[in-house]
C-alpha cells in the first residue's frame, strides 16, 4: 500500500514560546490533546499509522551543509517561510481517498489545513 505524508501548517509569525503555552487555556489544551490521541488511536486500529508527531518550532532548528570540504552548521531554518510545518503524519492507507479522508478528520480535530503528499 501506499503511504502518505500529511502535515500540519504552523503560521511562523505565531511560533509558540514558553508565554504562549503557559497563558493557553488548559481545558480546551486538553481537549485537543483528546481529541488527536482519539485520531491516532483510530488510525491505529485501522493499521493506517506508521508514525505521527510534533515539531519543535523553526527558531530551534540547526542546518547542516556538508555539500562542501567543511561541513557547516546553521542555528536556522533551510528556508524563512510565512508557515512551517508543526507536526506530520505517515499513512500507510490503500489510496489517496483514503489519506484524503484521514485528513479531512484531522483538518476537523485540528481546525487546521492538512496537507497530503505521496511518499515516494
Amino acid at each position: 500500500m501506499p503511504q502518505y505524508f500529511l502535515t500540519v501548517p504552523h503560521d511562523s509569525a505565531e511560533e509558540p514560546t514558553m508565554e504562549s503555552m503557559a497563558a493557553a487555556d488548559p481545558a480546551e489544551l486538553e481537549a485537543l490533546v483528546a481529541a488527536v490521541n482519539d485520531l491516532n488511536a483510530d488510525l491505529e486500529a485501522a493499521g493506517a499509522l506508521v508514525h505521527a508527531g510534533g515539531l519543535m518550532p523553526p527558531s530551534t532548528a540547526v542546518t547542516v551543509d556538508a555539500s562542501g570540504e567543511v561541513p557547516v552548521r546553521t542555528n536556522a531554518p533551510f528556508v524563512e517561510a510565512p508557515a512551517y510545518v508543526g507536526g506530520f503524519w505517515i499513512l500507510d492507507v490503500a489510496d489517496e481517498d483514503a489519506a484524503l479522508s484521514w485528513a479531512e478528520r484531522a483538518s476537523a480535530v485540528l481546525g487546521s489545513r492538512i496537507e497530503v503528499r505521496a511518499v515516494q
